[in-house]
């Protein structure tokens, strides 16, 4: 005869047996909690579902002849200007531009991704992230979670509000017509705009406001003190090369100068570094 009176080691052992199975069900349930309720990242910077930073140079594939040269004086052509900002483009003066100290305006946040050159993008802080342009010399700031200050004075730049965004539809019905050929969608067989899209999981959404009246191109296509500037920044990798491609959606809502939105897309490649940067001051008469 046993001490545990013939059954207790078998008692005991089923005890054993069921505290243990119970010790692995209590592990991999907490284990699938943490896999299924990770941590939060606390800033912008952490939370970045692409990265962004870095050198990048222009790709320039379209709108050339308006991009690497001055075009003349009235050549506007697929610039939806109303009267007035037809008006307004054929007073454009890039002498008087320079003397009045007005050259920085085709260098605008409305315009200066469109102006050929490198930028320079990097987190200012984990709440701020900042792109140096080497074109005119120009820095914009992208602040994420705060509203442009009531008290905010008009800048070239502007005040840019940015937010991670994901993947979601968007109605063409109620965006602005060519979105779609912009960059993020495309084009039925009538021509008309899709009417939904999806983009990659993560790209960044930029709203600026407040900027200085400016120009949309360097031969004074205008847009207002009251337009509102969108911006959509993606990146993909060429599927010929590999290189590490980075495109802007830009998106112009200005009723004063324009009869609808402008919409039109940039295109950079990644560099490895900034041997190739190269400061340029505002210039009213030159491409960059």
């Amino acid at each position: 005869m046993d001490m545990y009176g013939g059954r207790g080691p078998v008692r005991a052992g089923r005890r054993f047996v069921f505290v243990g199975a119970l010790s692995l069900v209590l592990a991999a349930h907490l284990g699938a909690q943490g896999r299924n309720n990770p941590q939060v990242p606390t800033t912008p910077r952490a939370a970045a579902p692409k990265d962004l930073t870095g050198y990048w140079v222009s790709m320039v594939t379209e709108d050339w002849r308006v991009r690497m040269v001055v075009p003349d004086k009235g050549d506007y052509q697929s610039v939806p200007l109303n009267p007035q900002g037809a008006k307004v483009a054929d007073t454009w003066d890039p002498v008087k531009d320079q003397a009045s100290g007005e050259q920085c305006r085709s260098y605008g946040a409305a315009a200066i991704m469109r102006v050929p050159g490198r930028l320079h993008i990097y987190w200012q802080d984990d709440n701020t992230l900042r792109i140096d342009a080497d074109s005119g010399t120009q820095t914009r700031l992208l602040h994420f979670g705060n509203s442009a200050p009531q008290s905010e004075a008009p800048t070239w730049q502007g005040y840019s509000m940015a937010s991670w965004e994901g993947n979601e539809s968007i109605d063409y019905a109620s965006s602005p017509p060519g979105y779609a050929a912009g960059g993020f969608g495309g084009m039925t067989s009538s021509g008309e705009a899709e009417k939904t899209f999806q983009p990659g999981r993560g790209y960044l959404q930029v709203i600026t406001t407040h900027m200085r009246p400016g120009y949309l191109r360097k031969n004074g296509v205008p847009y207002s003190g009251n337009a509102k500037l969108e911006e959509y920044f993606d990146t993909v990798s060429n599927p010929y090369d590999g290189d590490t491609l980075l495109m802007i959606t830009t998106v112009i809502t200005d009723p004063q100068f324009l009869l609808e939105p402008f919409v039109y897309t940039s295109h950079f490649k990644k560099i490895p570094d900034g041997s190739g940067w190269d400061p340029t001051t505002c210039q009213a008469d030159q491409p960059r």
